[in-house]
């Protein structure tokens, strides 16, 4: 057993969640950097309405690349249960299976993202004069789309075999790479969304080179030996057993914001404009929650597949109690420095940031509640369950903005921003609250089949 497996399987939760958290967050941050960094750039040396080209396109690339990325998901559970089963076999076919499904999802990734995105766009009722730059922007950006899976699918790997420093020391080096290029490109070659689309591609080719070479570096049973790569039948099933439910939840969360980005895009560009700053500003606080929900995932798988059902419980409400914290702190420092953040994005157009203030005050400041959520769904997946926190958070944040968005936005008084960004609150507390109480019943029910 590896020093990382000790620290999940045995001692104290609380400080070894935390020195395994934190890893993840500053790598979640960096990868929300490629993309801060496109905006900015953009920003400063091409205006607004390039800042609205990027920003449009977050909800429609997640809408599509998602849903792969709920596959590693599964890759990362069935990891952690085979390490702390000490089912040495099933760790290195799962691993060896992982690959070769993160590639074949980057290729039908890349045939979709070329051939769709102009269709998906229009959909949307992007605006024409923004249109065109995103549709660039997109084309560019899932060529490379294979790098994307290819990193996320190994460092779940190596997330789930308790090694969070890795991802990070290889994030960091593609993020100054991604920084310098994006400068270059735009400033110098004046290649605009074009340029930070290109740079983001390199730089996550630069991050999936990393961590490949990491894995093929380990000495347990996580090493990949390329020449045996290939689909193990019994492993491809668990993967997506547990995989495809968190990919169709992920896909259907952002059919849900695509729909929010269309009523968005109803307010005009200056307003997308700053939604985008807004959006992007959110991120670093929602990768911070996000964290606890990975770390609920490895830690409970681990502590799952090696039946010590008793420390499953504590990992749920120590993560339950660090999300709570971090999404205060962090969301209310995004709040109260809103208008000077979003000056950084956005240098053309005080009303853009005045947009975009509007949404950190619905967004920012409750965020802890859809952390809580996203760590019961973690927790879930943790178990092995997939399918029941797929249906829950479908009807709970889909359907549920899906019904508000056709319903009580349409509303000619409620037709405002304010109206659309309250349809996330009441979301995450209706999913939160349905999700915690689904985990418990899941924990007995194990705990009288031990």
């Amino acid at each position: 057993m590896t020093k990382s497996n000790e620290t999940m399987l045995r001692g104290p939760l609380f400080g070894n969640i935390v020195m395994y958290t934190i890893p993840i967050i500053l790598t979640s941050l960096l990868q929300l950097l490629f993309n801060a960094a496109d905006l900015v750039v953009v920003g400063r040396f091409c205006g607004s309405i390039s800042v609205a080209a990027v920003g449009a396109t977050g909800s429609l690339t997640n809408l599509m690349v998602n849903f792969f990325i709920g596959l590693s998901v599964g890759a990362g559970v069935s990891v952690a249960h085979g390490l702390g089963g000490h089912e040495d076999d099933v760790v290195h076919h799962t691993v060896h299976t992982a690959i070769p499904t993160a590639l074949v999802s980057g290729v039908i990734l890349t045939i979709m993202g070329i051939s769709l995105c102009d269709t998906f766009l229009e959909m949307m009722g992007t605006p024409e004069n923004v249109l065109p730059l995103s549709a660039v922007y997109m084309k560019i950006y899932f060529a490379g789309i294979t790098f994307t899976m290819v990193y996320n699918f190994s460092a779940a790997i190596l997330r789930a075999a308790g090694d969070t420093k890795s991802p990070l020391v290889f994030l960091s080096l593609a993020g100054i790479v991604n920084v310098v290029l994006n400068v270059v490109f735009v400033r110098f070659f004046q290649m605009n969304v074009a340029g930070v689309a290109l740079a983001t591609t390199i730089s996550q080719g630069i991050s999936a080179v990393l961590v490949v070479r990491a894995l093929m570096k380990r000495t347990d049973a996580c090493k990949l030996i390329l020449s045996q790569i290939r689909f193990y039948k019994p492993q491809l099933v668990k993967i997506l057993r547990i995989g495809l439910p968190a990919g169709v939840q992920s896909s259907l969360f952002s059919i849900s914001n695509v729909l929010i980005q269309s009523s968005v895009n109803s307010f005009g560009d200056v307003f997308m404009s700053g939604n985008a700053a807004a959006s992007n500003l959110e991120g670093f606080v929602y990768v911070s929650l996000n964290a606890f929900h990975q770390t609920a995932v490895n830690f409970i798988g681990q502590n799952a597949g090696a039946r010590q059902y008793n420390r499953v419980y504590k990992i749920l409400w120590v993560c339950l109690g660090c999300v709570t914290v971090v999404g205060l702190v962090f969301g209310g420092l995004v709040w109260t420095f809103g208008r000077p953040l979003l000056s950084i994005y956005i240098t053309d157009s005080a009303q853009a940031i005045e947009y975009g203030a509007i949404r950190l005050t619905y967004i920012c400041l409750p965020y802890f509640l859809c952390g809580l959520m996203d760590v019961t769904t973690g927790a879930l997946r943790g178990l092995g369950e997939s399918f029941a926190p797929m249906v829950i958070s479908v009807l709970g944040i889909c359907g549920l903005r899906i019904v508000w968005i056709y319903t009580i936005f349409q509303v000619p008084q409620f037709h405002t921003p304010d109206c659309l960004y309250l349809s996330y609150l009441v979301s995450w507390i209706v999913t939160f609250a349905i999700q915690m109480a689904v985990f418990i019943r899941a924990y007995r029910k194990l705990l009288r089949d031990a």
